[in-house]
């Protein structure tokens, strides 16, 4: 009888320390594109990557322009030339070819690595702010509006999006309407 008494005051403990902890969860949500977009600093990196990309545009064009015009010279030429020589400019053709398609591939990374590298500080600084903002309002969780495109929240109180709070605690102004 005692047994089952004492397991009896157990269950009804842990019952009631699980629905104490319930009571006081409270979660929140925030649109970390949004806060992004009414960041200056996410603005500059932005015009930054802009420049960065420009150049190796450039540096591509360049390359392509150069390409295409030993080509055209190439086609132009090829019938005088003697087989060895035709063979040489075809090899060294395809090899401006390859050189292309690898720097176009490492431009890409590049540019990814250059991302990385500008957009670090303010994943930081805004995952500083959320956690800050979250402590002082006594959130449990917070949650990301989307993820890759991807809805994670399918529908939430707008009371509990803490979005401008964490732009108001980084100094930031939010555009009105949100």
């Amino acid at each position: 009888m005692k047994q089952k008494l004492f397991y009896t005051l157990v269950l009804a403990m842990i019952v009631s320390t699980a629905a104490f902890s319930q009571a006081t969860l409270k979660i929140g949500y925030a649109d970390v594109d949004y806060i992004f977009s009414e960041m200056p600093e996410a603005r500059q990196v932005e015009k930054e990557l802009e420049a960065h990309s420009k150049q190796i545009q450039n540096r591509l064009e360049a390359k392509y322009n150069d390409y295409q015009q030993r080509v055209q010279n190439y086609e132009k030429e090829a019938q005088g030339m003697l087989p060895e020589v035709r063979e040489d400019v075809e090899r060294e053709l395809m090899q401006l070819q390859r050189d292309i398609q690898k720097f176009q591939q490492d431009a890409q990374g590049s540019i990814q690595r250059k991302q990385g590298e500008l957009m670090q500080p303010i994943y930081e600084k805004v995952g500083k702010n959320i956690e800050e903002v979250a402590k002082e309002n006594n959130y449990t969780y917070i949650l990301s509006t989307g993820v890759g495109g991807l809805d994670v929240i399918l529908y939430a109180d707008q009371d509990n999006d803490i979005s401008d709070l964490v732009l108001k605690k980084m100094g930031i102004t939010p555009t009105a309407g949100n």
